[in-house]
């Protein structure tokens, strides 16, 4: 009993029920929507061989210099060869070249430098020192200190300021859990002539914060069900004194949340007067099993339990597939 009440001490009580209630509680959960430790393991040893079967990917078709087709991906050692497998398929799906602006997360080492360079030209590799020089005049410590703590303790922040602060002209930014099946003409129509910000589809709303409050910094009405796997923004209109803010009144109200990034793009979509929203029924964020077994969406971004299907079964499709022999989506005849 004394070690209880000294191990709470020195955690805290909050942070002691985190650590012997709701993580293992969270454990056993996710362990049940997998399938169990046996289904748990056959995934492990088919998400090795997505790895090994990354590291022998063909280079992608080279693109022209000034091609409007480009996608940018913050990646790491970790998800090295999901982000391999998304451009494979994008490349594939799109049946044109496209370009890909990498950056690097501060984990990529020289060895998954390489088999990333293994794409081929027309994938460009920014090192994060790039990044941190950026914002160490674009965004200085001393007036952007809840950023910059961001920058540390939240990687994901890195999709906003890492790829847009400090420069211009409208990107679209992807997550790495991402596989393509077909021409995504939503997207290729976007990044030929973009006007208006772009984003995807969750399937459950997932913000972190209240709506309330997100309405009251915002301005704005939110949008419902922002995923933001697909982002397209204009890296010269995000206003980041105003981000500073937002970031630090909503930690401040209503404590740090995972969904952050996605709540702060919501909140900036909330400001457009048009966006362009890739279709549910096409860009499929958390695919179910009968749909990964034979995709009809354009794309799947694998969260949350479909993680399963993703390494047994997605990543296959997606080596297997090609543009020429699938046909188009209903919503894009």
């Amino acid at each position: 009993m004394n070690d209880i009440l000294s191990l709470g001490r020195r955690l805290g009580l909050g942070r002691l029920w985190l650590e012997i209630y709701h993580r293992p509680l969270g454990r056993l959960r996710n362990a049940y929507l997998q399938g169990g430790p046996f289904a748990m393991r056959e995934t492990e040893r088919q998400r090795r061989e997505m790895e090994a079967a990354a590291r022998e990917l063909p280079p992608l078709p080279q693109p022209d210099s000034d091609s409007p087709l480009c996608v940018h991906v913050l990646t790491g050692k970790r998800f090295w060869y999901q982000t391999a497998f998304c451009i494979y398929s994008l490349a594939q799906s799109a049946g044109c070249p496209i370009r890909v602006e990498i950056y690097d997360d501060g984990s990529l080492d020289p060895a998954h430098l390489a088999l990333l360079g293994r794409l081929g030209p027309a994938l460009r590799i920014h090192a994060q020192k790039e990044a941190i020089d950026r914002l160490d005049t674009v965004l200085p410590r001393d007036r952007f200190p809840t950023l910059r703590a961001l920058w540390q303790s939240y990687p994901h922040i890195r999709k906003l300021t890492d790829i847009h602060a400090g420069t211009d002209g409208w990107k679209l930014v992807i997550d790495s859990d991402l596989l393509f099946f077909r021409r995504p003409q939503v997207l290729i129509d976007w990044m030929r002539s973009p006007d208006r910000p772009l984003h995807g589809v969750d399937c459950v709303e997932s913000y972190g914060y209240s709506r309330s409050l997100m309405e009251e910094l915002s301005g704005a009405e939110i949008p419902p069900l922002v995923n933001v796997g697909l982002c397209g923004l204009r890296s010269e209109a995000i206003d980041w004194d105003e981000l500073e803010i937002w970031c630090n009144t909503l930690i401040a109200r209503e404590k740090a949340s995972y969904f952050l990034e996605q709540a702060l793009v919501a909140m900036i979509v909330a400001r457009s007067p048009a966006r362009t929203v890739a279709p549910a029924m096409d860009y499929v964020t958390m695919p179910d099993e009968s749909e990964v077994r034979a995709p009809h969406g354009v794309m799947h971004h694998y969260v949350a339990e479909s993680k399963r299907w993703y390494f047994t079964r997605g990543w296959r499709h997606a080596l297997n597939s090609r543009a020429t022999q699938t046909p188009p989506s209903v919503s894009e005849l």
